[in-house]
């Protein structure tokens, strides 16, 4: 499969209209001051930086994975305001479910009312390393009520422990096994669709990518919210937020080094998305940050998706961060963000025939 070149195109959206622009291009040159969050945003920010949590990149995964999240800083924020933490849904349960190597566990959400449901297979973030089911519980509570779609939130296999392509495999594994099985579980196999956070945004679109090359079931859409699509960090966004919090650019240096098992995997479709052939892929809503060093990549990769004869809405959000997507309760971009992802889901589950 021959690489991207240097020379992507990013999609820019404003006022109803879409442009594409090259990477390169004058209109991107790296800025001299850093962008600054709006206020919402920024309180989180702040009230995260209070943890007073020791460089990521320094630390080694087992020490990462028990590090403050966005989600610490929510819940915080929340708790002095006297609110609560937690976004109710129709109920939660657990199942085990096959994988390529022993069982996967899977956190169900439903909505109120009866079912067969639309469904959502969601892979949450943490740069395949770090994070949890928990640490993305909020994102998949708030897609549960405003898609009104059960929500298959999935604990795939993480690295160093399980390296490149062990979350790929999972992620494809559990994506066919909802689509053959959504009567179980109260969902409808006709109208189930993938979606997921940075590294989960990967495994999302990778389950896609699998799906058509081995001729399994393929998913109605994907959500991709900042995907990591890429092994490079050259582009426009990694330079300008090359020091942004959460997440900057030595921070994703050291989740690919512990991904893959070596500099060619970086080269894998599998790996780098951004890197296939993508024709054949259902359509994608592509939700990107403005700061946030993924944010190039993401759009680049719905360029290349429009490219391929895939149906994209892509949009860029202002002044939020790397993982703003989960912080409806506090952020109020976050809730619009949602909102669209979930506006797009419904009307894909819509148009598909029952």
């Amino acid at each position: 499969m021959e690489g991207i070149s240097r020379r992507t195109f990013l999609i820019l959206t404003g006022a109803g209209s879409t442009a594409a622009i090259a990477i390169g291009s004058p209109w991107l040159t790296n800025t001299s001051e850093a962008l600054a969050p709006e206020v919402s945003m920024k309180t989180l920010l702040d009230e995260l930086a209070t943890f007073k949590t020791p460089p990521l990149e320094k630390q080694s995964p087992f020490n990462a994975r028990n590090n403050p999240t966005i989600a610490t800083g929510v819940i915080s924020l929340l708790s002095k305001q006297g609110k609560p933490a937690i976004e109710a849904v129709g109920a939660v349960s657990h199942q085990l479910i096959p994988g390529p190597e022993g069982d996967l566990l899977v956190r169900i959400y439903r909505p109120q009312g009866n079912g067969p449901f639309p469904t959502l297979v969601y892979f949450h973030g943490g740069g395949w390393v770090i994070a949890n089911l928990d640490v993305y519980d909020a994102s998949c509570r708030a897609l549960t009520n405003a898609a009104n779609c059960l929500v298959v939130s999935v604990a795939y296999r993480q690295a160093p422990e399980h390296k490149f392509p062990a979350a790929a495999e999972d992620a494809y594994a559990a994506t066919q096994w909802v689509m053959a099985n959504a009567a179980q579980i109260e969902g409808d196999p006709m109208r189930v669709a993938v979606g997921g956070e940075s590294a989960g945004g990967n495994l999302a679109t990778v389950a896609c990518l699998m799906a058509r090359d081995r001729k399994g079931k393929m998913p109605i859409h994907q959500m991709l919210v900042y995907p990591v699509t890429n092994y490079a960090f050259d582009t426009p966004s990694y330079q300008e937020n090359a020091n942004a919090k959460p997440l900057n650019q030595a921070m994703m240096k050291w989740f690919w080094d512990y991904y893959l098992r070596n500099e060619a995997d970086g080269n894998n479709p599998y790996a780098s998305p951004l890197r296939a052939d993508l024709m054949g892929l259902p359509s994608a809503t592509v939700i990107t940050a403005e700061i946030d060093p993924l944010r190039s990549e993401g759009q680049a990769y719905a360029q290349r998706l429009r490219d391929a004869g895939v149906a994209v809405k892509a949009t860029n959000y202002t002044g939020v961060t790397h993982e703003f997507f989960g912080t409806g309760a506090v952020v109020n971009k976050a809730k619009e963000a949602v909102n669209e992802a979930a506006a797009e889901l419904r009307a894909k589950f819509r148009n598909r025939p029952i």
